[in-house]
Formats: structure tokens, sequence, C-alpha cells
């Protein structure tokens, strides 16, 4: 079929459309929520896909965690419960390994009960709730990248002596002083006195949204910690490293570093593990996997549904039209004509309820980024490439057989039918 009679098709397709607008509109509509749901889902996954890359950047390039157990995806057994934990020592090992540029030895204070701070800070008569305590040694600036907005890192001589010195995160030190200067000035945790010598810049998190734990903490010395809380032994270890290239080297000496230490021996298993920061972004895509199965899942059933409308209202448009059908093979167009014909009335009518859903989908897709920040919907052209085009296989698919039907209407019944 000539060009000129495939838009004639379109141009039919879209009359059938205004005349029909009721008919027309029922008949899209399963393809139309089925676009939208395909934009909003992947919206949303691919807005908090770009939270949880961007927040895993931040955690440091060519770092390696090292910790008794596993802790990302795995459930930890009881013989991974028992395991003997880390020590300062093994950090300061590590850092004699060619490839490894820094090494940090960091623990933090937990409530046994709920599992987070509970410590209050004071400043004459402010105070902050919940704030988290951490120890660090020196090396956590060039393993984690901090970046201070007031202020320094504490020194190793100050490490050394345990000396009264503490770091503060954003939110604590905006509770405390507001917009003005902390340092210098001194706080009460615990009973203790500390002078504040630095204070951190706001840090990245995975979903927007409500406070910042991280926002919300007390950065010590590691033996100025050790001091205030002797029985909290589970040290976690990060390792910064020289080049990405030389990943799997360092893995390897790592490896072989605690196996020495640790006494294990040759025919048993690690009792520790080594992991990076990428660990938590393979985990977050096995867990978009499902959701994107899901938006499958319900966006295939809008589309069938719509699929068999279109089907329907085809079937009707060529009973409605047999005499036309007659007129036209009388004419001379051939069985590839009338075939052509309406399976782009067909397809038209698909692509309609696309567009239809593509802007459906944009309009809630901004509505969410503006509305509710804990989901940080961004849209995706792919997915939106997707969703029109598997609108338009909608209606090629459903749309061959009334199609097909018209194709093989004998003229001269057609002709005679009333």
């Amino acid at each position: 079929m000539q060009f000129g009679s495939t838009g004639e098709s379109v141009r039919m397709a879209l009359e059938t459309v205004r005349t029909n607008k009721l008919r027309s509109g029922l008949t899209i509509l399963g393809i139309v929520i089925g676009v939208v749901t395909v934009i909003t889902i992947s919206s949303i996954i691919s807005g908090l896909n770009n939270n949880v890359q961007s927040w895993v950047d931040s955690l440091g390039s060519n770092v390696l965690w090292i910790y008794h157990m596993p802790v990302i995806g795995v459930q930890p057994t009881t013989e991974m419960l028992a395991r003997k934990r880390m020590t300062y020592e093994d950090a300061m090992e590590m850092r004699t390994l060619p490839h490894v540029t820094a090494a940090n030895a960091g623990v933090r204070h937990v409530n046994p009960i709920f599992q987070v701070g509970v410590i209050g800070i004071k400043y004459g008569n402010k105070k902050t709730q919940g704030t988290m305590l951490e120890g660090d040694t020196t090396a956590i600036a060039d393993v984690s990248s901090l970046v201070f907005t007031q202020g320094r890192l504490f020194t190793q001589q100050e490490d050394d002596r345990a000396s009264n010195v503490v770091i503060l995160g954003h939110d604590a030190a905006q509770k405390l002083f507001g917009t003005g200067d902390a340092i210098g000035k001194e706080v009460e945790i615990e009973g203790d006195l500390f002078t504040v010598i630095g204070v951190v810049d706001k840090q990245k998190q995975a979903f927007g949204g409500g406070d910042n734990p991280e926002d919300n903490k007390a950065i010590f010395p590691f033996r100025t910690f050790k001091k205030l809380h002797p029985e909290d032994k589970d040290l976690w270890l990060s390792v910064k490293y020289d080049d990405p290239k030389n990943r799997s080297l360092v893995e390897d000496e790592l490896r072989e570093l605690l196996r020495r230490r640790r006494k294990v021996k040759v025919w048993q298993p690690d009792n520790f593990e080594i992991f990076a920061p990428d660990s938590i972004a393979r985990l977050w895509n096995e867990l978009t996997g499902g959701l994107a199965i899901f938006m499958v899942a319900v966006s295939s059933v809008g589309l069938m549904v719509g699929g068999v409308g279109v089907m329907n209202i085809m079937l009707v448009s060529v009973t409605e039209r047999t005499r036309e059908i007659g007129v036209r093979k009388a004419l001379g167009a051939t069985k590839r004509n009338i075939l052509v014909q309406f399976t782009t009335e067909a397809t038209t009518l698909c692509a309609i309820g696309g567009i239809i859903g593509i802007l459906g989908g944009a309009i809630i897709t901004l509505l969410i980024r503006l509305l509710i920040s804990v989901l940080p919907a961004t849209m995706s052209a792919t997915w939106a490439i997707i969703g029109f085009t598997v609108s338009l296989a909608i209606g090629l698919i459903f749309g061959i057989y009334p199609a097909w039907k018209a194709a093989t209407l004998d003229p001269i019944e057609a002709l005679r039918y009333e």
C-alpha cells in the first residue's frame, strides 16, 4: 500500500475516534492504564536507583569494607554471630599492604534495645536527642571523604592522648548552635565535656525525606571513644586502595593477611567478610528487579484488556462498514489494501492510548516528585519509548483478526449487506 493510502487509513481512524468519542475512549482505557502504570512505576524505580547510586558513590571510591560477618543481603547464622571481632591492630596491619593508602577502624555505640543511638548532647539549655556516637582513627577522612563545613579532623596526637575533642554531624551542630560558629565550644556528652573541633557537612542518603541519622552523630578519636564505651568491640574496618584495577589484588592481600592473623586453617572457609559499596547497589538492583516484574505484570493486564477492547471495536467497525468494504473491493481494492487499512486503524487507536498514557504518566511522575520527597521519581525516556512501542504492538496484534475478517469479505455479499 502506498504512503498516501496509509495516511488515509490514519485519518479514517482519527475520524472514527472523533465520531465515537465515548466508545473509543473506553476502548483505549486499558491501553492508557497499562502505559501509565509502566511510566509511573518505572519513574519511581529510576529515581530511587539514581538516589541509591549517588549515595553509594558518596561512600567513597576504591573502598573495601571488612567485618566479621556478612551484613548485606544475608541473614547471619549463629556461627557468624559468634565469630571473633575485628581489631584495631588488624587495621594497622592493613596499612602496611602495598596498594592500601588508608585503613580505618570504626566503632559505634548502639543501644541494644532500639538499635539506634539514644545519647543526647547538651550545650547550655539546648540539647539534641538520639545522637549516634562513633569512634574512628585519623584515616576516616581519607576513607569516607568527609567534608567539613567548620573546623578540622582530630590529629593522631589527640587520638593517642584520648583527648576530649569531638566532631559533630550537620544536624547535631545546627540544633545546638544554629548557624553560629561551633568551633571551640564545649558540649556535654554522657556527663563529660568535649571541645567541638569540627562540623561535618550533610551526608547523602539513599531515600529522601526525613532526618538522616548520619547527620545526627558525634565522631570521637578512636581512643577517646573507647574511654567512653570500652564494652563496644564490633569494629568496622574500611580500606582505601590506590587504583580500581588493583581491587582483586587488594582483596587477595587482605584475605591472606586476615586468615593468617585470625589463624584460619587452609581447609577452613573465611571467618570474615570483605565487600564494597557496590554490594549495596547490586542488592538494591535485585530488589527493584522484583518490582519491575510486578510492574510488567500489572501493566500487562491493562494492555491485554485494552487489546481485547480494540479487537471488539474493530469487529464492530468491520460490521458497520461492510457495504463500504464491498464498494472498495468492487472498485479494485485488494485484500492487502483492506488488511493494511484496518490494521492501521487499530494501531492508530492504540497509539493514541499510548500517547495519552505517556502524558498521564509524566503528570503523575511530576506530582510524585513535588508532593512525596521520599520518592524522587524520574521519568525514563527508555520506558516511555517501550510503553509507546508496546501500544503499537497491541494494536497490530489485536487488529489483525478484524482486519483479516474485513479483507476476506465477499464483495458481492458485502454490497448486499443491510
